[in-house]
């Protein structure tokens, strides 16, 4: 069979010879009775077991795994442990025993993160994860494993098993092992694994970041909604370290967010998004770029569904008020922009203020004149009279300003769409359309004889 599609039930109905490796003195006596115990036993017997010897298991279980290389007793022996753990989370306690003080309770999960196949990697890795993130935190500073600053031990430390981890799971990022199963086993275990700042600083020296980028996109089934999940959870946790935040802002993080926000109904995947806007709001220039993208008016329709999370419905008041005091800081051509792009024209003070046009008609360069190309999108598809007007308007004071306003403005093929313009109903709208196109033809320099 192919190893890298062994399931975890094929794998623990296999029959290992545990009294050969006994009379090889491979397993003591001792181990043998344990196992024949606990062997192939229900969960309803297997509990108790841990209840009453749950570190002697575990010793057993890592015995084996040092002195025993054949590939399928190591996957059935990582079967076992991953089976006990994923039964009862809780049970990462008993690798921290006092008992087990001496054991290097790491080493051969991280060995076996390189070595194995597939089979081996993928439980070696979530296994690690979980008891990684399991140790206790002890009130002087140390940490189990032999990482006290005084130890002389030389156990496995945990800053050598979280390095371990990150390298290997980013690793699996750039180059899959399994075609299907590495990014997803992956992103869950940095989803759990950058709750710990010492991981992020890890993720971000190792260029992790612009790994989880591509996999920020809308989903639709099951399983690749859980993947942009917990993807999207790595992001908020990274939001927390500035040096994260530093890299995020380089990269097209802020669009794919609002992306998966505008085409998710999930409420735990637009939970984790919008708390992670809430921590982006406040740093470099996301605030402005949240705004670009229209986040002040996507919130506002996400306030108006019913959700049920308390955090989520937090987050967004806060988001709300985030957003409205830094819509105050924005400059005056910030405020027109946000606007325009997000259609919403009406005709406050700055449309007919001369000096805001002659401060800003520059800005109208940026992005390949995209706030003129947004004007005449409004002009060719909106309903909205108001805006209409306000469209026209704003295209023949481009005309008035720009020394190649007539240039830019033909080659948008303005014209013939203002002109449609001219036979509208509504009479702000007609008026606005006919002065545009009279600058068109006349150009700047009698344009100023012009006046709306």
């Amino acid at each position: 069979m192919d190893r890298a599609e062994l399931t975890t039930e094929q794998v623990l109905k296999r029959d290992i010879p545990w009294e050969h490796y006994m009379s090889t003195k491979l397993i003591s006596g001792t181990c043998l009775q344990l196992l024949r115990r606990y062997d192939h036993k229900p969960e309803s017997q297997r509990a108790p077991l841990l209840e009453e010897d749950g570190p002697a298991y575990i010793r057993v279980f890592l015995n084996i795994l040092r002195s025993i290389s054949k590939e399928e007793t190591v996957e059935y022996v990582l079967a076992l442990i991953d089976e006990m753990l994923a039964t009862n989370p809780k049970r990462a306690a008993l690798f921290y025993d006092q008992s087990l003080s001496g054991e290097d309770i790491y080493e051969p999960f991280l060995r076996l993160l390189w070595k194995g196949n597939w089979f081996v990697q993928e439980k070696s890795c979530k296994i690690l994860t979980v008891i990684i993130s399991a140790r206790p935190k002890l009130q002087n500073g140390t940490l189990p494993n032999g990482d006290a600053s005084n130890s002389k031990s030389k156990l496995t430390s945990t800053h050598d098993v979280l390095r371990g981890l990150v390298d290997w799971l980013c690793s699996q990022l750039r180059n899959p092992t399994h075609p299907s199963c590495s990014i997803p086993t992956s992103i869950h275990c940095l989803s759990t694994l950058l709750r710990e700042p010492y991981v992020r600083t890890l993720f971000v020296q190792a260029d992790g970041i612009k790994l989880l980028i591509p996999l920020i996109s809308p989903a639709s089934t099951q399983q690749s909604i859980q993947l942009l999940y917990e993807t999207c959870l790595c992001i908020w946790l990274l939001s927390f370290y500035d040096a994260a935040v530093d890299y995020l802002s380089t990269t097209r993080v802020m669009p794919r967010l609002v992306e998966v926000v505008k085409g998710s109904t999930k409420e735990k995947v637009v939970r984790v998004v919008v708390l992670s806007f809430r921590n982006l709001l406040a740093k470099g220039a996301f605030a402005a770029q949240m705004i670009d993208l229209g986040l002040p008016q996507m919130v506002q329709n996400l306030k108006a569904q019913a959700w049920t999370d308390e955090d989520l419905l937090d987050a967004l008041n806060q988001l709300e008020v985030g957003l409205k005091e830094n819509l105050k800081k924005l400059s005056s051509f910030d405020k027109y922009k946000q606007q325009v792009l997000l259609g919403h024209l009406d005709w406050s003070p700055m449309h007919k203020d001369p000096s805001f046009w002659r401060e800003n008609i520059n800005n109208f360069e940026e992005n390949d004149f995209q706030i003129l190309r947004v004007l005449m999108t409004i002009i060719d598809t909106s309903s909205d009279t108001t805006a209409l007007a306000v469209a026209c308007y704003d295209l023949s004071q481009f005309l008035q300003y720009h020394p190649s306003g007539r240039i830019v403005v033909a080659d948008l093929k303005a014209k013939d769409r203002v002109m449609k313009l001219m036979n509208h109903e509504n009479t702000e709208v007609r008026k606005n359309a006919l002065i545009c196109v009279q600058r068109l033809f006349l150009g700047a320099k009698y344009a100023s004889f012009l006046q709306a």
